[in-house]
Order: C-alpha cells, then sequence, then structure tokens
C-alpha cells in the first residue's frame, strides 16, 4: 500500500516534466569524423597559409610576459581556430557551427 502511494506523486511529477530537450554539443561533433582536413600539429604557419589559405582573422598575440610563457598567435578560419607557438601549430580547436551548439566561447579578443 505504501509503494502505491508513493508512485502516485513520482507519475505526476513524470507527466508534468514534458518531453526532454537536448543541446548539441561541439564534443559530439568533434569527436564525429572530421568534413574538412585540419592542420596537424608541428606544421608552420606558412604551410597552413598555403593549405588552407589566408584565415578570417589574425587575433592579437597572447603571453610572453615572461621567460617561461611563449608568446601565442591566433588565427581564425570559418570551421576551426588555429594556435601557434613559435610558427608551429601546436592545437587546433573546432569551433562552434551555430548558436544553439553547446562549445568553447568565443576567443578573447
Amino acid at each position: 500500500m505504501n509503494h502505491r502511494l508513493l508512485a502516485v506523486p513520482m507519475l505526476v511529477l513524470l507527466c508534468c516534466a514534458g518531453a526532454a530537450s537536448a543541446d548539441t554539443l561541439l564534443i559530439e561533433r568533434a569527436q564525429e569524423k572530421p568534413a574538412v582536413a585540419l592542420p596537424v600539429r608541428g606544421d608552420t604557419a606558412a604551410a597552413v597559409e598555403a593549405r588552407f589559405g589566408a584565415p578570417q582573422q589574425k587575433l592579437e598575440p597572447r603571453g610572453g610576459q615572461k621567460r617561461q610563457w611563449p608568446v601565442i598567435n591566433r588565427w581564425v578560419y570559418p570551421a576551426f581556430t588555429v594556435y601557434f607557438e613559435k610558427n608551429r601549430v601546436i592545437d587546433v580547436v573546432a569551433n562552434q557551427a551555430g548558436p544553439d551548439e553547446v562549445g568553447p566561447k568565443p576567443p578573447i579578443r
């Protein structure tokens, strides 16, 4: 009898919950096979520019305040952002496909 009394409020809550909606996560898209080839770690800036063309935007360098902190340059392409240290690719990050996708925040300008 006690189990039936507990089940009724749970059923009411379940019915009131409504349809579940899910966000598209950037991580899910990034784990899929990439539609376009991306720059590889260790590529030079010249090789990236030759292969993918001029970036949409070259953001101002960050870091370099101390000897231990290298200067990091960032180039923004439509589908990804490339991070360089001493003219070599150290990382490539996929950009958000749209406003409904949950992903990294826009780069600090």
